[in-house]
């Protein structure tokens, strides 16, 4: 909170931060996790074109006269669609299919997805502007930096208390993002926070739902209007987010981001520090530590379905505060069930975008199996995450499996072949031509971006694949 000496507001140290940054002490390493997190939200995103909730957000611009034949000034195209619209708009689209299989990268400080706020906006504001790559890749970091500090300084009970931090909180680092891209002075970034302030939103309870998706992209859209309307010379209050009425007051229960900001781009800066975890499975990162335990038992054991009786996971403190739906009827619902993963894990041996189609969570062998599935949180503070999964063999056998460590997380990052993969496959299920191994080189080597037109890159991947029709409930794993 504001204290009566004249002390700078969060947002003035926040943009005192985002003035002077310094891109050039960003290393090899660094860029290349930007490159990783740039691809992988291209990509889920792609995959994503073919959703029920994509397609009516089509429907929602094309007859809200919103979309456009080709690019103009302040126009940005929509991912995979070969169509335009304002940069608020594309960013809030491209978001939207990012985030609709749930598949898109995780920061653990934040209990949320970054880069599904983050790149759309910045890409969406960079071909709207006709800027080149250079500064995108220390803008994402700049974004990140605050995002994460925030995070970490009241995102537990910020999460706890309903709110879908993705877009709560990521609204914040993205608009600190979108205003280095700018190149906003300090007083406007200041301004653009306070924006920002005015848009944060986002609830828990739409969690399972097409409007979790649609929280992501408005985050990313709002980070965008901030941005424009503060280089227009739109004002906000100088206390909005630590005011006694301002966003930590009213979002965060009076919490005090002080000692965080304190660290503001302090080595090592946070996309080192507390990295990005690339999901290997397309569903909620609750069920993740369980599916790679079920797959380990799986694999070394020769299991199947019908060789077990009973399941019983253990987890870490909240470790499966998401998971809202036991017993899913459809594919959305799937993505957010322990019970789900578990079975189809057993089931099928991989848990793959194909796993979530109405057709493969309706299936009788793996509806009965729900009720096999038990699971239970340990008590005390949440600590390091782990789960346990326990198996009970109907021929009597005991089996467990313990893991800490994700495939794909930060700690334990996917190779070049598994990223590859998981690249690949998303093109694959949203509809990629012949011609896809084109388009995952150009995918993949997008650090080649700083140099050339943002613009022209979105292009190219655009003219590679153009979007085929929806997978939704088509075909069984």
């Amino acid at each position: 909170m504001p204290s009566a000496s004249n002390a700078p507001s969060v947002a003035q140290r926040i943009a005192r931060f985002a003035t002077t940054f310094d891109a050039s002490t960003l290393e090899p390493a660094h860029r290349d996790i930007c490159a990783r997190t740039l691809a992988d939200t291209y990509a889920v995103a792609f995959a994503g074109q073919g959703e029920p909730a994509v397609h009516a957000a089509l429907r929602y611009l094309h007859g809200g006269g919103l979309l456009h034949d080709d690019g103009g000034p302040g126009r940005a195209r929509l991912w995979g669609r070969g169509a335009w619209a304002a940069a608020e708009t594309a960013a809030w689209f491209n978001g939207v299919a990012g985030h609709v299989l749930d598949y898109d990268d995780v920061n653990v400080a934040q209990r949320g997805h970054p880069s599904v706020v983050l790149w759309p906006a910045l890409l969406a504001l960079a071909q709207a502007r006709g800027l080149d790559g250079e500064r995108l890749h220390a803008s994402y970091v700049v974004g990140l930096e605050v995002l994460v500090k925030l995070s970490r300084a009241f995102a537990p009970e910020h999460y706890a208390a309903g709110w879908h931090s993705t877009a709560s909180i990521g609204v914040l680092g993205a608009t600190a993002a979108c205003a280095y891209l700018l190149r906003l002075d300090a007083g406007q970034i200041a301004h653009a926070l306070g924006l920002a302030v005015a848009q944060a939103a986002g609830s828990r309870e739409n969690v399972g739902t097409q409007a979790k998706c649609f929280q992501a992209g408005q985050a990313g859209g709002a980070a965008v209007r901030a941005a424009l309307l503060a280089a227009a010379g739109f004002e906000a209050g100088a206390h909005a987010i630590d005011g006694p009425h301002g966003y930590l007051r009213t979002y965060a229960d009076g919490a005090s981001a002080d000692a965080w900001l304190a660290r503001l781009g302090e080595a090592p800066l946070e996309i080192e520090r507390s990295g990005l975890d690339i999901k290997q499975y397309p569903m909620c990162y609750a069920t993740h530590r369980a599916i790679d335990a079920m797959l380990d038992l799986r694999a070394a054991h020769d299991l199947r379905l019908q060789d077990i009786a009973r399941v019983d996971v253990l987890g870490s403190p909240g470790a499966f505060v998401p998971l809202v739906h036991p017993r899913p009827a459809n594919g959305l619902q799937g993505k957010f069930s322990l019970p789900y993963a578990m079975a189809a894990a057993a089931e099928d041996g991989a848990v793959r975008l194909a796993s979530f189609t109405d057709t493969a969570v309706r299936r009788p062998q793996i509806q009965r199996f729900f009720d096999r599935v038990h699971w239970q949180e340990e008590t005390g503070d949440i600590g390091a995450r782990m789960a346990e999964v326990r198996l009970l063999l109907r021929d009597g056998r005991r089996l467990a499996q313990r893991v800490e460590l994700l495939r794909g997380s930060a700690q334990r990052p996917l190779d070049e072949p598994q990223f590859v993969a998981k690249l690949g496959d998303c093109l694959h299920w949203g509809g990629a031509q012949p011609d896809g191994q084109a388009g995952l080189r150009l995918l993949r080597h997008c650090e080649a971006l700083p140099g050339m037109r943002v613009q022209a890159w979105a292009q190219a991947l655009d003219a590679l694949h153009p979007v085929q029709e929806s997978h939704q409930g088509e075909t069984n794993p």
